[in-house]
């Protein structure tokens, strides 16, 4: 794991940006997107950037069961306001969470991901540890699945994307699981803010526990985390 200290979120961007260009100057083809407000900073640097990514295919963590492309509180909605109506990509594939059949969705969606490796994967992290929507005591053999979101995942969500009540909050999505995750050939975590600084410190300095499912990631051959200053706050000097 490498940990590379920034000074707040817009730096953290550029960084990771850094690194994705690195990655294309190496020929990759494949990344994987988040949704949130950790990867807005990178999105920006992309979205204006003047690299080609007509080349490029993304593939997406996860999106909200009972939502597609047409709602606008849907992660694919999101993606689209916030990277894709900007630049230009080969294809960007995100899970359909009105499939009919939810499980068969989860499985094409596992093998399409086997067929196109993710040569970089970008990642937040929530308060609890969760990657993606992998919450604690995800198996680290988890894959493409629908899962049921914590009390404490519902609730940032409303206040994250904006919904007007818990009622109207999804209480389900779907999500690349752990195992999915990590078949990633390089990971990027990142994390900004006061309310990221016990996450980080848990991931960092405690051992890997299934409880913080991002820990996981430790074991991972080419693992960096990107984390600003108020994130790094209650790590050790």
């Amino acid at each position: 794991m490498e940990l590379i200290k920034v000074k707040n979120a817009t730096e953290g961007g550029k960084v990771a940006f850094d690194l994705l260009k690195d990655g294309l100057d190496q020929g990759i083809k494949t990344i994987g997107l988040p949704t949130g407000n950790s990867p807005l900073t990178l999105y920006k640097e992309i979205a204006e950037s003047n690299i080609n990514f007509e080349d490029i295919l993304t593939i997406n963590l996860d999106e909200f069961v009972g939502m597609n492309k047409s709602d606008k509180k849907s992660f694919a909605n999101f993606m689209d306001d916030n990277l894709f109506k900007f630049k230009k990509f080969r294809r960007n594939v995100i899970p359909d969470g009105r499939a009919e059949d939810l499980t068969k969705e989860c499985q094409q969606y596992e093998q399409f991901a086997d067929e196109n490796p993710i040569d970089i994967m970008f990642l937040g992290i929530g308060q609890n540890g969760h990657i993606a929507f992998n919450e604690p005591g995800s198996s680290v053999d988890s894959l493409t699945r629908v899962v049921t979101l914590t009390e404490q995942t519902v609730n940032a969500v409303e206040q994250g994307f904006g919904f007007k009540s818990l009622e109207k909050t999804p209480k389900k999505a779907i999500t690349m699981g752990i195992k999915s995750i990590t078949k990633s050939k390089k990971i990027v975590l990142l994390a900004y803010g006061d309310s990221k600084a016990p996450i980080i410190k848990k991931l960092i300095e405690s051992e890997i526990d299934a409880n913080v499912p991002a820990s996981i990631l430790r074991s991972h051959p080419d693992f960096i985390v990107i984390a600003d200053e108020k994130a790094r706050k209650l790590l050790k000097k």
